[in-house]
């Protein structure tokens, strides 16, 4: 199988027209991206890393990380992406190779040397396809190990789509990071970097106005920190068509809250899971949370059971390395989101994982609903809902609150419980409150809870 993707880079490459990538604020065209793929190749040939070799890359979007990567999908190996080196994950994974590209786009390479025994890379290797290990949050458990058929996983990217200038905020080892990616180099778009230690949104609306990023691909999280921080007053955005959000559910405050300050951009619902890759969707308009998924055309459907997304996709996870399969006979995976449909019954409102909910007496809480009225209340700068067993109502409500100012704990408990009257019902309303200096949310800007 030739790569349909070094063809496409290859067309844009001979019209020369926009970088491939701005990495440190420096730019690599197309040509240069495929040179350096080219002389990968060569280095993989010469120490044997071929079909069904499996070999973990740290990195991020860097030139040479990302003309590593597409040389490990043309030579079919099976690449492990990771943010950081990790043995338990290369073990788990049975890396036998390991590539390490730093900040300085400089690349090491050791050689873990696990055994390649698990029965998913032989079928995938016997059917000569290229492989892609990525691995779950990790934030309820044990990372899970996912394997993907790379070829299929980008083969909704074969017809280009408007070419643009991309932040790339969402991370390397992550599948909408990926997804951000191999979007835009499809398209023959440009993808400006963002180095991994400086995400703030102070620098990330800085990166926007100095290379005058079309497309924000980024976190609810996230965003409420950019509205917090003020950061889009100080620096012009007025090159933002469109943000596009996903990874967690989106507080109604949040999003209302951008639409007033940022009402000439398009803000989009994304939907995607580290299993199934990312659906093509369409948001009702800019400021509703209501979204539809694109139809069976672009390789996805999709069935609500019991109030429960289910997706069938053609690029769907090969399955688990180290867990069950979640499947069902006819190939329909259980997301496990709670969502709900509106009265046309086209379009659906995403709740929230069915494992966060909060059973108070028989009384549903999602925390993404108390969270965004939570957000509402002076000198909150974030706060995080979860539940909490009890022996009388089953489960209760907790808060972890992080504030802009510090206050006294019994002031502020006094404060929210005026403040939730008339805006949660009593069921809603957290019982346990905390107040923490620490981020609410890991690397990749989604709600720790």
């Amino acid at each position: 199988m030739s790569f349909w993707l070094c063809e496409r880079l290859a067309q844009w490459a001979q019209e020369g027209d926009a970088p491939a990538l701005i990495w440190h604020d420096q730019p690599t065209g197309y040509a240069d991206l495929l040179a350096q793929m080219a002389q990968w190749e060569e280095t993989l040939k010469q120490r044997g890393i071929g079909t069904g070799s499996v070999v973990g890359l740290v990195g991020s979007f860097s030139p040479s990380a990302c003309a590593l990567l597409l040389a490990l999908i043309a030579q079919r190996a099976i690449t492990v992406v990771l943010a950081a080196p990790s043995p338990a994950l290369l073990e788990l994974a049975e890396a036998q190779w390991l590539f390490c590209v730093d900040e300085k786009d400089g690349v090491t390479l050791t050689e873990p040397g696990h055994a390649r025994t698990h029965r998913l890379y032989e079928e995938l290797i016997a059917q000569d396809r290229p492989g892609l290990v990525i691995f779950s949050s990790g934030s309820s458990g044990t990372p899970k190990a996912i394997l993907h058929d790379f070829e299929a996983l980008l083969a909704k990217f074969q017809t280009p789509r408007q070419r643009k200038m991309t932040l790339g905020f969402l991370l390397f080892d992550h599948i909408g990071g990926l997804d951000t990616l191999f979007g835009t180099l499809a398209s023959g778009g440009t993808l400006v970097a963002t180095q991994r230690d400086r995400r703030d949104p102070e620098a990330v609306c800085a990166a926007i106005a100095r290379h005058k990023v079309h497309t924000l691909p980024t976190s609810p999280t996230f965003l409420n920190l950019v509205l917090l921080s003020e950061a889009y007053v100080r620096h012009d955005l007025s090159s933002l068509a469109v943000i596009t959000y996903g990874t967690e559910p989106m507080p109604e405050r949040t999003l209302t809250r951008l639409h007033e300050v940022l009402p000439g951009v398009a803000l989009v619902q994304t939907y995607g899971l580290s299993e199934l890759g990312v659906l093509r969707s369409r948001s009702k308009d800019s400021g509703s949370l209501w979204v539809r998924f694109a139809d069976r055309d672009t390789g996805f459907e999709t069935q609500i059971r019991g109030g429960v997304l289910w997706v069938r996709s053609a690029s769907a996870m090969r399955g688990y390395l180290n867990a069950p399969e979640l499947f069902d006979p006819d190939g329909w995976l259980n997301t496990q989101d709670a969502v709900e449909l509106d009265e046309s019954g086209e379009y659906l409102r995403i709740l929230g994982r069915v494992t966060d909910l909060i059973n108070v007496g028989g009384q549903k809480v999602y925390p993404t609903e108390v969270e965004s009225v939570l957000l509402e209340l002076g000198n909150v700068r974030d706060v995080a809902v979860a539940g909490e067993a009890n022996l009388l109502t089953g489960q209760i409500v907790t808060a972890r609150f992080q504030l802009c100012q510090p206050e006294e704990l019994t002031a502020f408990k006094r404060r929210l419980r005026t403040f939730c009257q008339g805006r949660l019902a009593p069921y809603q309303t957290p019982v346990r409150i905390t107040l923490t200096e620490e981020a609410l949310h890991g690397a990749r800007f989604k709600k720790l809870r």
